[in-house]
């Protein structure tokens, strides 16, 4: 096994260890499915972040978005007891999709333990003092609560029997729509950094209309979900749109500045793709 093959499944058993002890918080946990889920989580997430540190690298934690959801998913519907229903397959059948292919992505990527996602040391130096702190809290306990507010929706599509209606079929058209995007988008950057030269910026397909095409994707893909869940229960739509809500401004106000600023510092011709091409909504590009 090579070295990266050993690195790959150290992490896998990191996460096998994490969702063992989440299981068994919720084997002993009183209470709802939901909070005794999100405990779980959060155990779960305390125990990546102990990995992580024991191996000083945060990239520990990367799949554990993709991984999580469909888990939480199959818990909820197994714990509702509720009749198995098209909403339900149909929606958990979108997760896999989004959760396998994100995972497979990310493992694809990453090039082992000396490889760490570059936005992690700049959160751990802007405050060495507290580097323990914003690791645990802005690294991983952060994207857990954002990924497990996501997730309100899938709760209820699982959890309330309801008959298929016509936003079922937006709600599928979007998810779908949304992994299509982010899948294509990362095949036309792979493509593209295969040939290009430094400094070089990307205006070929998805990329000409949006910087950010694949943010774009996964923000809808939370969207298709919050469209699921108010299908599946209407009266719950007032929490079932804080998880895209606070997905969109994650990305608009955290991830996009930092992938901004970035470009801006190693590739002049950024800026000039800033005042033509959209930031985020794929539209037509202006020219001149």
């Amino acid at each position: 096994m090579t070295e990266r093959g050993r690195a790959l499944a150290l992490v896998w058993w990191a996460y096998a260890v994490a969702i063992a002890a989440g299981a068994v918080v919720l084997w002993l946990v009183p209470g709802a499915p939901l909070w005794r889920a999100l405990v779980a989580d959060i155990v779960a997430t305390v125990v990546i972040f102990g990995f992580s540190r024991a191996y000083r690298n945060s990239s520990f934690y990367d799949a554990y978005w993709s991984v999580i959801p469909p888990l939480l998913g199959a818990y909820w519907w197994w714990a509702a007891g509720a009749p198995v229903d098209a909403r339900a397959l149909l929606a958990m059948a979108l997760v896999m999709f989004w959760a396998v292919r994100l995972t497979w992505n990310w493992a694809h990527h990453w090039q082992g333990l000396g490889h760490e996602d570059w936005r992690y040391p700049m959160v751990r130096e802007a405050k060495p003092r507290m580097a323990l702190f914003t690791d645990f809290f802005g690294i991983h306990f952060f994207p857990t609560v954002q990924v497990f507010l996501g997730c309100l929706p899938l709760y209820a599509a699982v959890t309330y029997s309801r008959p298929l209606g016509w936003l079922d079929a937006v709600a599928a058209a979007v998810t779908f729509g949304a992994v299509v995007i982010e899948m294509v988008a990362d095949l036309q950057l792979r493509g593209f950094l295969k040939r290009a030269r430094p400094g070089e910026v990307i205006r070929t397909g998805l990329w000409g209309w949006s910087r950010h095409p694949n943010y774009f994707g996964e923000i809808s893909f939370w969207g298709g979900l919050a469209l699921f869940g108010l299908a599946a229960h209407p009266a719950g739509w007032w929490w079932q749109i804080i998880g895209v809500i606070a997905m969109l401004l994650m990305f608009v106000l955290a991830s996009i500045p930092m992938m901004e600023k970035r470009s801006l510092e190693r590739r002049p011709a950024y800026a000039q793709l800033m005042r033509e091409v959209s930031m985020l909504v794929p539209l037509p590009p202006r020219r001149g």
